[in-house]
Order: C-alpha cells, then sequence, then structure tokens
C-alpha cells in the first residue's frame, strides 16, 4: 500500500487517542497493532481462567534484574493494556507538575511544564472517555475547567456503609473518578470490573473511546497483527522507514510521520533495537537515556477484613482517599495514595495464596474490603529497561519505599480505627505491572531527554514517542489520564505545525 503521512505504532492509550485528536485533520494516518480485537469469551468474565490461569498473558518471558525469568502482565490486544485496566481517570495533582521532595526517598523532578498547560486537555481527555465523577470531592483535585461529563459511579450497599466508616475514622472518602458504563458492565455479568479484559461490554478503553472516535474519520486506518521490527533512517536523520511483519510478510512503510505508541516497554526498546551507523545506541538516545528512568508504581495490596460484616458487592471499586498524598500530618511528607480494588473474591485470592483453599478464601473475601495503595516511584537512571539480544530484561531498582511503608502502616492503623480487626497486606513485585512508565521522558534539556515538551525526539525531526514512555514522574496516581491529556496535546501540535510546513 502506499505511504501515509502518519503511521501510529501501537493502539494503546496513547496511541489511539493520538489518533482521535488527528481525526479530521485531513492526513492520512495508519496505525499498525501487532495485536488482534480481544474476542467477547466466557474467559473475558471468569476470575479462574483470567487470574489462576492466566488465560490471556502473553506467551513470553522477561527476565529481572537477578536474571529470573517471568511471564510479563503486558497484552497484545487492539487497545492495548487499556483492555484490562481498572477505568481510573485520575489528573496528576497540580503539585506533581512541579518538584517534590520527599523526607527520604530524594526529589521527584519537576515537569517542563506546569498543570495549568495541560489541564484543557485533561477536561478534553474526561469527554473523550466518557469520565465518572465529582469536581471537589477530594481536596487534593487541582481545579478543572469543566465538570465531568458523568456523575460518578455509584457505590453499592456495602461501599456505602465502607464510606461512612472511613469518615468515623477521620477520613475523607471520595469517589472515584471511572471511565466505565456500570450498567452495560454489569448486564454482560455481574464481575468486577478492575483487570477484568473488556470485550466492548462498558469499559472506556483506547478501543471504545480514542479507537472509536479515530476510525469514524475514512482518512485513519487501522492494521491489526502488524508487527513492528524496526524503525530506519535516512538523510537528516530523519525516519525514514516503518519494516514490519503482517501475515508473514515483511513490508515497509515511508511516512511523513512516525508516532511511537508501543507502551513504556516496547516503544524504549523498538529505538534501542533500531541501531545504525548514524545511531549506534539506537534512535532518540543521545541523551543515552533511552530505556532508563523506568519507573512502576510502589504498590501494595491489603485485605481489612471486619469477621462480622458481609461484603456483597459486586464490583467495589467506587472510592479512594487522598488524606496521606502530600503529607500525613505529622511532616512525613508525600506518602501517597489509597483506592479500592475491583471485588477480591476467592478465584482471585487464589492466585496470590494458593496454598489455601478456595472454601477457607471464600470465607475471608466475603469480610474483606480491598483496597490497593500506591506511592510514587522516583524516575533513576539505572532503573532501565534494556534488550540483550534475546530477551527483555526489566532492571527495575525501586525508590522511595520508605515513603511507601509509611503510607502502608498509617493506612493500617486507619483502618483499624474504622473497625476492621484483621489487616493482611501483600507487596506488588515488579513481575505485576503497577503503571510503568517514563522511560523516552520528555524535557527541556536534550542532554538529559530524549524527547521535548511536545514529544517529539530531539534527535529525530519527525518522530514523537506519545505513551507512558514519555512521562517525567510516576506521581502516585494511575497515568491513563494523563497519557491521553498530553497525547492530545500533542496531536494538536503536529496538527498545526507539522501537517502545516
Amino acid at each position: 500500500m502506499s505511504s501515509p503521512d502518519i503511521v501510529i505504532i501501537g493502539s494503546g492509550m496513547g496511541g489511539a487517542t493520538a489518533a482521535a485528536g488527528l481525526a479530521g485533520s485531513g492526513a492520512r494516518v495508519t496505525i499498525l497493532e501487532k495485536g488482534h480485537q480481544l474476542p467477547d469469551t466466557p474467559e473475558t468474565r471468569d476470575a479462574r481462567a483470567i487470574f489462576q490461569r492466566g488465560y490471556f498473558r502473553p506467551n513470553v518471558m522477561w527476565r529481572d534484574k537477578d536474571g529470573a525469568f517471568f511471564n510479563p502482565g503486558n497484552y497484545n490486544y487492539i487497545g492495548g493494556n487499556t483492555k484490562f485496566y481498572g477505568a481510573v481517570l485520575f489528573r496528576y495533582r497540580r503539585e506533581d507538575f512541579g518538584e517534590l521532595e520527599f523526607a527520604e526517598g530524594g526529589v521527584s523532578p519537576a515537569w517542563p511544564f506546569a498543570y495549568e498547560e495541560l489541564e484543557p486537555w485533561y477536561s478534553k481527555a474526561e469527554q473523550l472517555y466518557q469520565a465518572r465523577g465529582s469536581v471537589g470531592d477530594d481536596a487534593t483535585e487541582p481545579r478543572h475547567s469543566l465538570p465531568y461529563p458523568h456523575p460518578p459511579v455509584p457505590d453499592e450497599a456495602a461501599i456505602a456503609k465502607v464510606r461512612e466508616r472511613l469518615k468515623s475514622a477521620g477520613l475523607h472518602p471520595a469517589s472515584l473518578p471511572l471511565g466505565v458504563d456500570i450498567d452495560r458492565w454489569l448486564t454482560r455479568a455481574q464481575t468486577p470490573f478492575d483487570a477484568f479484559p473488556d470485550a466492548r461490554t462498558g469499559k472506556m478503553d483506547a478501543e471504545t473511546c480514542g479507537l472509536a472516535t479515530a476510525l469514524r474519520d475514512p482518512d485513519i486506518t487501522l492494521e491489526s497483527g502488524a508487527e513492528v521490527i524496526r524503525l530506519e533512517t535516512g538523510e537528516a536523520n530523519r525516519i525514514s522507514a516503518i519494516v514490519y511483519r503482517q501475515n508473514g510478510e515483511e513490508k515497509r512503510l515511508s511516512p511523513k510521520i512516525v508516532i511511537l505508541s508501543a507502551g513504556a516497554v516496547h516503544s524504549a526498546l523498538m529505538l534501542l533495537k533500531s541501531v545504525d551507523g548514524r545511531n549506534p545506541n539506537g534512535l532518540a538516545n543521545s541523551s543515552d537515556q533511552v530505556g532508563r528512568n523506568f519507573m512502576n508504581h510502589n504498590a501494595t495490596f491489603m485485605l481489612a477484613i471486619d469477621p462480622f460484616t458481609i461484603n456483597d458487592s459486586v464490583y467495589q471499586k467506587t472510592l479512594h482517599f487522598n488524606d496521606f498524598y502530600f503529607d500525613d500530618g505529622k511532616g512525613s511528607g508525600p506518602l501517597g495514595q489509597v483506592q479500592l480494588l475491583g471485588k477480591v473474591s476467592a478465584p482471585i485470592l487464589k492466585s496470590r495464596v494458593s496454598w489455601l483453599p478456595e472454601i477457607l478464601l471464600h470465607q475471608i473475601s466475603r469480610r474483606s474490603v480491598d483496597w490497593y495503595l500506591v506511592s510514587e516511584d522516583l524516575p533513576r537512571p539505572e532503573s532501565r529497561v534494556r534488550w540483550d539480544g534475546d530477551t527483555i530484561v526489566l532492571e527495575w531498582i525501586p525508590s522511595n519505599m520508605k515513603a511507601h511503608e509509611k503510607l502502608v502502616a498509617v493506612t493500617r492503623e486507619r483502618m483499624r480505627a474504622a473497625g476492621y480487626p484483621i489487616i493482611l497486606s501483600q507487596l506488588v513485585d515488579g513481575r505485576l505491572p503497577s503503571h510503568q512508565c517514563g522511560t523516552v521522558r520528555m524535557g527541556n534539556d536534550p542532554a538529559t531527554s530524549p524527547l521535548d515538551p511536545w514529544c517529539r525526539a530531539y534527535d529525530h525531526q519527525n518522530l514523537f514517542v506519545i505513551d507512558a514512555a514519555c512521562l517525567p514522574t510516576s506521581a502516585a496516581v494511575n497515568p491513563s489520564l494523563t497519557i491521553a491529556a498530553q497525547a492530545l496535546r500533542a496531536a494538536r501540535h503536529i496538527r498545526d505545525r507539522e501537517l502545516a510546513a
């Protein structure tokens, strides 16, 4: 086929949203996606298939920093990892865009622009992803120029009681901003939506919102089963060709603009693997920062158990609290954020504690309220992803763990004050992705950042990296909406500056 004006590599939150932002521009856009559409099968709502058998996990193995092999929780479907996300659509807090100092963990650097620059794009992203929420519910939430397009997803009766118990313990619970049509989701099956794959049955994800919007433009097309092998450079060190494999055939495209949106791990690896005579360290890598500054939220699963109260919620995930986001009230500095998980059933627990029988786990799950505690991981050059010639190596070196330990301790104390005498917790290790980001970061200095503030590579004027890789910091909230907002911002820049040139 003839080469389009723009090729987008990947259809996850970054790629799909960038495509939506380019709709109506008049540019011919092709999206290359390695995976295919996730089919609507019984396994999409089967907890044992998803969590115990790993039915949807890719048949690949990576190595960690100690050399041990593991099966990653990164997915290759149209819509990318958003097919499995918890549909949480947080904005980074205004303070997250400035320099934040942690009591013992170091410094989170400032972004190349302030929150106010991204704010209009956050509002546009909330409209695109049909966010459910309530402005002013959470005191740490930054200014909104527009209200949420829909009211919050309602608490189930059991969770409404949890909300009151948290208030009695001095906490300030707020409704989670979510991208899910809960009535439609529950019509398909009575299951949680958190970590359950969406087969177009209610989640607002990259496929159902971003990509659906983009593909209404006849100039935008999607090629699935298209695995990009490498990028090539030509004169003036611009990207001259994309080489990919589809149906066993090697193909090439030579667009005017390339948008790499394969995710924090795979975007970095694509640049590192595309070495040539002009770029012996890989593309966009004169700074030697590609693949570095990998961040993966410090996270803990916590079950707060009241033996005398039944939690019969189905989806559960409607509450969070940010009482300790910037401080615990005792001068600790920033600690992090606490949000509900989707309801953890006995089959899900079995995947984490296989030695206990499900009948016992059922009694635990019926009496537990299940939480996800998140603290910021700080960017460090030695925390990285690389390719050893045969295998992806994820050398994640967690940082800021003292703050996370304090968050776990203070949350445990408040849960007991709220009437939950039994607290079980488990630190999430690096083998379960917790919002990977940062491997091809934006910045104002090409010596330390591969990308400029518009996500364009300093080394290659027609290359953009628009996905979680571009984020300079991880903050302590889910990154999906921030990725979408920056994708819309960068897409507008491409429309106004690059296509018009």
